[in-house]
């Protein structure tokens, strides 16, 4: 981790309020966490919106039938798969979480294709961060 730097922060008073007050609910020790944690967030959002390559996780939900059609999905997108856990839910349902990294549009693709699909339930694709390696070097990635 880089050193970190002291900067100050100008802000309303009831808004440091309820900035307060929703940290201590969250479990934050202290601002400087909670604002380090919006920044990051913030950057991975900017990440995701220009199009950046970005790791992830898409979960899910489908009929059990349908295993083998999701599964030759996530297969013709091997490139963008870095991990699978499948789960039964019940003797209807299977919960797949699936570990992912590529490009932002290549991720979003794949998870409009499966929440398309008959049988799919819930597609759910969360962005965790911006691939560092890839992002500080200027490369763009060569994801499908």
């Amino acid at each position: 981790m880089s050193e970190l730097v002291r900067f100050g922060v100008a802000m309303d008073r009831q808004l440091l309020a309820e900035f307060d007050e929703r940290i201590a609910a969250r479990g934050y020790e202290n601002r400087s966490e909670a604002l380090r944690d919006l920044v990051r967030a913030d950057l991975t959002k900017a990440a995701w919106e220009g199009g950046e390559r970005v790791s992830g996780t898409l979960t899910l939900v489908f009929a059990r039938k349908q295993r083998s059609e999701v599964a030759r999905v996530l297969e013709e997108n091997a490139s963008l798969i870095v991990a699978t856990l499948g789960l039964e839910i019940d003797s209807e349902r299977a919960l797949d979480i699936v570990a992912v990294r590529g490009l932002a549009g290549s991720l979003a693709a794949l998870a409009g294709r499966l929440s398309g699909m008959r049988g799919v339930f819930n597609a759910e694709l969360t962005i965790a961060c911006v691939d560092r390696q890839h992002a500080s070097s200027g490369k763009r990635g060569t994801d499908e």
